[in-house]
């Protein structure tokens, strides 16, 4: 996975003293398979799940995810028992409501959204109104000034996510490390 912002989030992931694994979805870069319309890319995210289970048993899941990775990323993360934290990058949320993210007010557990001010896809304004009624264990993170890619903000977005299981939210999910 090569995208910028997915790198910049791992290292954030992996400052704060988690491991990560980023990979492609079926037929994405040099993946094979073909594009499933987010059903078997859920499938791909539970076999990366069962592997990172297997190889780190005793380490908490945290499952993040960037644009239509995040779509796919909360909504097994939230229905996992295995997953303890869940983060959204570039969260969609266009005004189609094509994007119902309704089923995270159950989910009980720490979720991290970062989103762009400016994101084409769901400005910081607009994912924190759909995210604000679904509850307090959303912690939504507006950077200004940058799009769904976090160009120029690359930093920023790094800071976020290591703050966030530094010292925010995300923190007491390591505790028990």
């Amino acid at each position: 996975m090569h995208t910028k912002a997915v790198y910049r989030s791992a290292q954030g992931l992996n400052d704060a003293g988690l491991v990560t694994l980023r990979f492609n979805f079926r037929g994405v870069g040099l993946s094979t398979g073909s594009h499933d319309e987010g059903i078997g890319e859920q499938d791909d995210l539970r076999a990366v799940l069962d592997w990172l289970e297997g190889k780190f048993p005793h380490l908490p899941l945290v499952v993040g995810g960037f644009s239509f990775g995040s779509m796919v990323g909360l909504s097994v993360g939230a229905s996992d028992d295995r997953v303890v934290g869940m983060l959204g990058i570039g969260l969609p949320v266009e005004l189609d409501d094509r994007y119902d993210y309704g089923y995270l007010a159950t989910a009980e557990k720490p979720i991290l959204v970062v989103q762009g001010e400016q994101d084409e896809f769901g400005s910081g304004e607009q994912v924190a109104r759909t995210l604000a009624p679904l509850g307090s264990h959303i912690t939504t993170v507006r950077i200004p000034d940058t799009d769904h890619y976090f160009e120029g903000k690359l930093e920023e977005l790094r800071t976020a996510v290591r703050g966030y299981y530094d010292a925010g939210p995300g923190a007491r999910l390591l505790a028990a490390i």
